[in-house]
């Protein structure tokens, strides 16, 4: 994925900026239940401006623009994945359904077996 070294040493500026980030999703949260004799428009406005200015402190951050590129890196890993055909994947789910019915009947039989040899042989009980 990444050539970048890990560091985990950020400013007190960065925390900063996380926990001012932290405020304002609080504050949309907040401020739309505060508001519920107003229109949902409005109150949906309130709520996305303070994720709005959320996510603006947070990728400010040092800590953002790590996730950030994270989640850059994560998108272009993702390009490079061999996707499966449709005839492929339905063969394969094909045969995930029948590995399923034939381990099922095997575990009915065994169960079935297992009654029998418990209850009629050994314990002597009828069902």
């Amino acid at each position: 994925m990444s050539n970048q070294p890990v560091q985990t040493v950020s400013t007190s500026g960065d925390k900063v900026k996380v926990v001012l980030a932290i405020c304002a999703v609080v504050a949309g949260f907040v401020g739309f239940y505060f508001l519920a004799d107003k229109s949902a428009i409005v109150r949906a406005g309130v709520l996305l401006a303070g994720l709005v200015v959320a996510i603006a402190l947070a990728w400010t951050s040092l800590s953002g623009q790590t996730f950030l590129n994270f989640a850059k890196e994560a998108m272009r890993e993702t390009k490079k994945v061999v996707w499966p055909t449709r005839k492929e994947a339905t063969q394969i789910t094909a045969i995930v359904f029948g590995f399923v019915l034939v381990m099922a009947l095997f575990l009915w039989g065994t169960d079935k077996l297992l009654e029998v040899l418990l209850y009629d042989l050994i314990l002597g009980w009828k069902q």
